[in-house]
């Protein structure tokens, strides 16, 4: 049921899921620890945030002079343009400042900027020293205004609307940038987005805590019922994941794996699996139904789930392809098969010896 809301979500294009502060802090931590350099002397844009709502301008402001930034951009984007309903109210703080405009409130996007330049401290605050102004335009990603805004920066990060993730992932790409996004799980059997994967463009972030997203929506009750806690306000989803092309420490932990022989023996799932290393139908390659039942002893192709990119260390594993777009499937556009039942999406990988 949960599933389905938020499928209905999705094509209604109500994409306000707001990141909570706690899970943007570990993720960026885990960048830190591998290269506590990375943000330093950055200029990072955080395109789809308003830090009146959401929580990733207020992180990075808290850690601006940490980090080492240069300069940090936010813009979000129009009420008006936004294409679910929901009952707007401009804040106190746009509301009392002086250039509060009461016509442009709803038809233009904002800008929020912080510059090292302008700091004269060694502290510093999301109310006194982040400015802000009105964009000429709603603040739509892709509009010129915003674009250059991309052109200038170093670093991409925030949760775009997940509606738009294609695009707004191309439109990251088409600039070659660095970025950390939140999308679903799903997007990694996109077309436009394997390709990144298997060549090395774009991999999974360190990932939510227990493989659990929690965010705060004002479209829960409607969208998300079986998920949405009535006394948080917050949705749960099991499929969301970081995506981004910045290294990190865990992506380089190989996995503890077991011969074939032990884990029919020992694995538990592999016991109980009726498909664990069958030879698919349409593809020269093993089933293999769970990422910790590869087989440490097999040197050919394995079928593995999408998952696994979780787990996926390039020291240890080359990607091969995925089932529907891979070379050598007989059934071209197809799922792999076992015994003529569909198999779902199947990344094909190869142990490196």
């Amino acid at each position: 049921m949960a599933n389905e809301n938020l499928t209905a979500a999705k094509k209604a294009k109500n994409d306000e899921f707001y990141t909570q502060y706690a899970d943007i802090e570990k993720e960026m931590n885990a960048y830190i620890d591998r290269n506590s350099d990375v943000f330093r002397g950055k200029t990072v844009l955080l395109p789809c945030d308003d830090p009146e709502w959401s929580n990733f301008t207020k992180f990075f402001v808290n850690r601006f002079v940490e980090y080492g930034l240069k300069r940090l951009i936010s813009t979000s984007y129009a009420p008006n343009s936004k294409q679910c309903e929901f009952n707007y109210h401009p804040s106190s703080l746009e509301q009392t400042s002086p250039q509060y405009d009461a016509d442009k409130t709803r038809v233009n996007g904002k800008i929020y900027e912080l510059h090292a330049d302008d700091i004269k401290s060694g502290k510093v605050s999301i109310d006194d020293d982040l400015k802000w102004r009105y964009l000429e335009g709603d603040g739509d990603f892709r509009s010129d205004e915003v674009k250059q805004l991309r052109n200038e920066a170093d670093i991409i990060i925030t949760n775009p609307p997940f509606s738009l993730f294609r695009e707004f992932l191309a439109w990251i790409v088409e600039a070659d940038k660095l970025f950390v996004l939140i999308g679903n799980l799903n997007a990694i059997t996109y077309k436009e987005v394997f390709p990144l994967i298997k060549s090395n463009r774009l991999w999974l972030g360190n990932g939510f805590h227990a493989g659990n997203a929690y965010f705060s929506t004002s479209v829960g009750r409607e969208y998300a019922e079986g998920v949405y806690d009535e006394d948080t306000g917050l949705v749960k989803f099991r499929n969301a994941c970081w995506f981004t092309n910045i290294d990190h420490g865990r992506r380089h932990q190989a996995l503890q794996l077991m011969s074939m022989e032990d884990n029919r023996r020992f694995n538990k799932k592999v016991k109980e699996s009726e498909i664990a290393y069958l030879k698919y139908d349409n593809y020269d390659a093993i089933e293999v139904p769970f990422t910790n039942a590869i087989p440490s002893d097999y040197e050919r192709e394995m079928g593995v789930p999408i998952s696994f990119l979780d787990k996926y260390c390039p020291e240890q594993f080359t990607i091969v392809g995925i089932d529907r777009y891979i070379n050598g499937n007989k059934t071209p556009n197809k799922r792999f098969t076992i015994n003529d039942k569909e198999i779902y999406a199947r990344i094909v990988i190869k142990s490196i010896s």
